[in-house]
């Protein structure tokens, strides 16, 4: 029987990612190592080797999967957003969750550590990439019909969101009032395209010429 396909086998790979997590969350990405994991798992730190082939891809696994079960946990709440407010309020409550869970200090710790590029690098990017991927539906499914829709691109609007959710991880260790003034300061965004989105037709050609001469003055 395969290693893949043996549950005992896939036991020990669980236990392994789970010691890994632990490691970061607790002593951060500086202190993985065989060793450190194996101690974390309760099992031989040549386990490591056996089921991952090196520390960096179990590292890298462990963050991918991690990442993929936390998105699926709010996938259905995702498709119940009808306004960018709403966005912002399911992105500080996802920020809440995951803060107290410590994943996005785990996001944190591997985006630190793949700053050297690589295999590490490689799996943030992925997992980085779950959460943006739900963001930018969303972004595109609210702002369809939207006068800001020729002019927004969902894509980056997405990866300025989930960086900034994340880097405000960070942000709160040093200067929680700011972090809190930052998000405040989202949600007063979000109002504000809320109000654009209830304009009536007069006002909304108006603002599409505003923003197109707003535009085509960047452009000059």
């Amino acid at each position: 029987m395969s290693r893949s396909r043996n549950p005992s086998s896939q036991h020990t790979k669980q236990r392994l990612v789970d010691g890994v997590l632990e490691v970061i969350r607790q002593q951060g990405i500086t202190a993985v190592s065989a060793r450190s994991v194996a101690a974390a798992s309760g099992v031989n730190q040549a386990l490591v080797f056996y089921h991952f082939g090196s520390v960096e891809e179990l590292v890298a696994q462990a963050c991918v999967t991690t990442t993929e079960a936390r998105v699926a946990l709010y996938r259905d709440r995702f498709t119940e957003v009808s306004t960018v407010g709403e966005l912002l309020a399911l992105g500080r409550e996802i920020h809440a969750g995951e803060r107290a869970e410590g994943n996005m200090a785990l996001l944190a710790q591997t985006l630190a550590g793949a700053q050297g590029g690589g295999r590490l690098a490689e799996a943030t990017r992925e997992a980085l990439d779950k959460w943006i991927s739900e963001v930018r539906a969303t972004l595109e499914r609210v702002l369809a019909g939207s006068p800001l829709v020729e002019f927004a691109d969902p894509d980056g609007l997405a990866r300025a969101v989930s960086a900034g959710f994340l880097g405000l991880t960070l942000f709160e260790a040093v200067d929680p009032g700011g972090a809190e003034r930052a998000l405040t300061a989202l949600d007063q965004l979000a109002a504000l395209v809320d109000v654009v989105e209830s304009l009536g037709p007069v006002a909304t050609r108006a603002f599409r010429a505003k923003l197109r001469k707003t535009g085509q003055a960047r452009n000059a």
